[in-house]
């Protein structure tokens, strides 16, 4: 335990010149932009020039999500199962930072990414992938076959997104639809133009750490045509309405402003120290890290006002690309996988719960974890997108879930969350951490008998410095931490909660919803 990081971040963030940060990712920024200044320049014959072309396509590593595939784990699988598959993370985590520290290579030799990158990971990925089989197995459970195929990545321009048009699958009764992820993202790192990453104050074609954001991930707020729809296709909109259980409760957990932040993910990666690659703020349940059981969750401190609550929330952190540099530069999770720049508290963090359209709600079992959202869903595509970015004063004209938003003076970036608010009635989690909860469906109803829970909706608001777009360039970006093979884009955004309400307040809170009472 205690591993939770709480560095005061110094008012003092040395300003880098920005190719230092780019170097903190194996120089793949950097090396990058050489690579395009000498595409560019060389006359070397056709051959080069092919060779330049495809590897200008390559911008990041594309791999199927196993763990979105397992549907039954057996209890004495899950911790080495969760451990294998997050050695899969660290093996995509390893070859992005190769691809990026190897442009050079890749100009000079079609076949490189294929033989020196893909090629190997695969094999990897495919012995990983039967140790998973074998603690299935080893426990009673049974294997499905199906996952063994799912070894090979592919690579993938950073002006398209995996999976982009949707499966139209449903996912734990979330309906996805195959909605189209739109809104201009044409980011491609083979805009580049041989300008060195960083530079003038966070200027740069590849965002400060050589892997995003870039202009194209931005837009002005004033000029988007006003759309009030919160959530990606049925992900995330809100269950509550003018009908049902109408009441709320609201708890105050703060904005983190102790600076408890960590690399880990108890729900997805426990055990494992760095599991989400990216750096995570906490409120509520002061105790959470990967190594942190339900028993010590449940005798934590909180940060949250009313004791009874010791939930954990927990999202990736925002930072500024402004050149400067935080406490975690030469960290696994920030600086060395690309998460660069200085960390933003929120302004406001909001905590709220709500009811549903259709009727009344039941209480939230004790240790019950959601994650909503999906910090791979560049790669992976939108099924399990939730995503919803605003400025203050926009918020009920506009939400975006491609691009970040360019606000007004006087104005703040806003990140709404609403979760899954139906429940299977029996598990507090599942194998993929996902079908045992699911989005209400239009009219408020849960499908498959689930049942209806309070919705928690979260919204956090930042002072950012508006970036400024100049001549295809991002001026001082700012982005949602990520994996670092998923570029910072905004789709990524995404937010996790694990229920410690003691069963006092989780009966105040339903007894608030169901008779239309506002509580906190």
């Amino acid at each position: 335990m205690g591993r939770n990081i709480r560095k005061r971040r110094s008012s003092m963030a040395t300003k880098a010149v920005a190719a230092s940060a780019a170097l903190a990712l194996g120089g793949g920024g950097l090396i990058w932009a050489n690579f395009y200044a000498s595409a560019h320049e060389s006359n070397s014959g056709q051959n080069s020039t092919k060779a330049a072309n495809a590897a200008a396509q390559v911008a990041t590593i594309s791999c199927p999500d196993v763990g979105q595939k397992l549907t039954n784990v057996p209890n004495g699988a899950k911790q080495g199962v969760a451990t294998e598959l997050a050695n899969l993370d660290k093996q995509i985590t390893e070859a992005y930072a190769r691809l990026a520290s190897t442009r050079q290579a890749q100009t000079n030799d079609a076949s490189f990414v294929q033989n020196a990158i893909t090629g190997p990971l695969k094999e990897k990925r495919a012995a990983t992938i039967d140790r998973i089989r074998i603690n299935i197995q080893r426990s009673g459970g049974q294997f499905n076959s199906s996952l063994s195929q799912l070894a090979a990545c592919t690579t993938q321009a950073a002006n398209t997104n995996a999976g982009q048009a949707g499966t139209g699958q449903q996912n734990g009764g979330q309906q996805n639809g195959g909605q189209q992820n739109t809104g201009g993202q044409q980011n491609g790192g083979q805009q580049n133009g041989g300008q060195q990453n960083g530079g003038n104050g966070g200027q740069a074609q590849n965002g400060q750490g050589g892997n995003g954001p870039v202009a194209a991930d931005f837009v002005d707020i004033t000029k988007v045509q006003a759309n009030a729809q919160l959530g990606v296709g049925a992900n995330g909109a809100k269950a509550n309405g003018n009908s049902g259980s109408r009441g709320t409760f609201t708890s105050s957990c703060g904005t983190n402003g102790n600076d408890n932040h960590n690399t880990d993910n108890v729900i997805v990666a426990p055990g494992v120290t760095n599991g989400a690659h990216h750096l995570h703020d906490y409120v509520g349940n002061q105790n959470n890290d990967a190594f942190a059981s339900d028993q010590e969750l449940a005798g934590a401190g909180t940060s949250c006002q009313n004791q009874g609550d010791k939930s954990s929330y927990f999202w990736p952190v925002l930072r500024v690309q402004d050149g400067s540099q935080d406490f975690d530069q030469n960290n696994d999770g920030g600086g060395k996988e690309g998460n660069v720049g200085k960390i933003l508290q929120p302004a406001q963090a909001q905590i709220k719960f709500v009811g549903n359209k259709r009727g009344k709600v039941v209480a939230m079992p004790t240790a019950l974890r959601i994650i909503t959202g999906d910090a791979k869903a560049f790669v992976n595509g939108n099924a399990n997108a939730n995503v919803n970015w605003s400025c203050t004063g926009f918020e009920n004209k506009v939400q975006l879930e491609t691009q970040y938003p360019i606000c007004p003076q006087g104005s703040q970036v806003v990140r709404t969350t609403n979760f899954q608010s139906c429940w299977d009635g029996q598990n507090i989690d599942s194998a993929n951490h996902r079908t045992h909860v699911a989005f209400a469906q239009a009219d408020g109803s849960c499908a498959n008998g689930f049942k209806a829970i309070p919705q928690l909706q979260v919204r956090l608001v930042y002072n950012v410095p508006a970036p400024k777009l100049q001549n295809g360039t991002v001026v001082q970006p700012y982005a949602v931490d990520s994996f670092p093979e998923n570029l910072h884009k905004p789709i990524t955004d995404h937010n996790d909660f694990i229920n410690f309400f003691s069963t006092n307040l989780m009966n105040k809170m339903v007894n608030c919803i169901n008779t239309g009472k506002k509580c906190k």
